[in-house]
């Protein structure tokens, strides 16, 4: 299947689509710049990017922990990457009121994992009439995805994505089954490969931490099964980012690594045509 968010096709074998930025809105300079700078990246290497950031985080391990900059505030600015920048957005949503803030701000709305059961959100995102992003949880088998994907069409919309974000391996740790994007795209929607939240290390101690040095060796490998989109979460500096800090991308390092996904990506599809 191949759903359309803008101008953007996605799915069907057509080339991969870069859904990246930083984990959260953390200010309004932050955000426009990485956007810029990945909207220059992508161009140069004619890859169709929609840009990803948290309004809020709603999920956090700590209740201290940064969750955002005020809602409206927030909006407004994902709002100026799409009308002023001209790229498309996502942004994750939590609860069914969030779907109402965001409606008219964004392209693409994102189901976290761990709400991908909740009937009542993924009806709501449904009726939305944007493209729904699902991403599977941790405790979920691939195939269940299509129960989720079931209660968002039931609404007439089928502009459905799933991610591909690790399962729990123990305690604070998460392992990609690689058979998984093949699962899903069985079920037969557009699959993504989120490489960054797959190398968390999940509520270790107050944060979570990561092992970022498995974000490239991950994306490329995903690349070479086949996938219809790659989710990087990219900052400028990763260190000093207000959430997610151990599991980002440095945004020096994205080109680099979109040019040997790009290579990997043609490969796959030229064959899948062939066969």
């Amino acid at each position: 299947m191949t759903i359309e968010i803008r101008n953007i096709k996605v799915g069907n074998n057509n080339p991969f689509v870069l859904i990246a930025g930083p984990c959260v809105v953390e200010s309004e300079e932050l955000i426009l710049s990485t956007a810029k700078r990945i909207s220059e990246i992508t161009q140069k290497l004619e890859i169709p990017f929609i840009f990803k950031s948290s309004f809020k985080k709603a999920n956090r391990t700590n209740i201290n922990s940064f969750s955002g900059i005020g809602d409206e505030r927030a909006i407004r600015i994902l709002k100026k990457v799409r009308d002023e920048l001209g790229i498309p957005v996502l942004t994750d949503i939590h609860s069914e009121s969030d779907i109402e803030k965001v409606i008219n701000s964004v392209d693409v709305i994102q189901i976290p994992a761990f709400l991908c059961r909740q009937t009542d959100l993924l009806l709501a995102a449904g009726n939305s009439g944007l493209a729904v992003n699902i991403k599977k949880g941790q405790f979920l088998a691939p195939e269940d995805m299509k129960h989720a994907a079931d209660k968002v069409a039931s609404t007439g919309n089928s502009k459905i994505l799933f991610t591909e974000r690790g399962t729990t391996f123990g305690y604070h740790n998460l392992v990609v089954d690689m058979r998984s994007l093949i699962v899903m795209h069985e079920i037969g929607y557009p699959v993504v490969m989120d490489a960054t939240h797959s190398v968390q290390l999940p509520s270790n101690s107050n944060v979570s931490g990561g092992q970022p040095k498995f974000i490239k060796p991950l994306a490329r490998a995903a690349a070479a099964v086949g996938i219809d989109a790659l989710f990087l979460e990219v900052h400028p500096e990763p260190s000093k980012a207000l959430s997610d800090a151990a599991s980002q991308l440095p945004l020096s390092e994205l080109e680099e690594l979109l040019v040997d996904v790009k290579k990997i990506d043609k490969v796959i599809k030229s064959a899948s045509k062939r066969n």
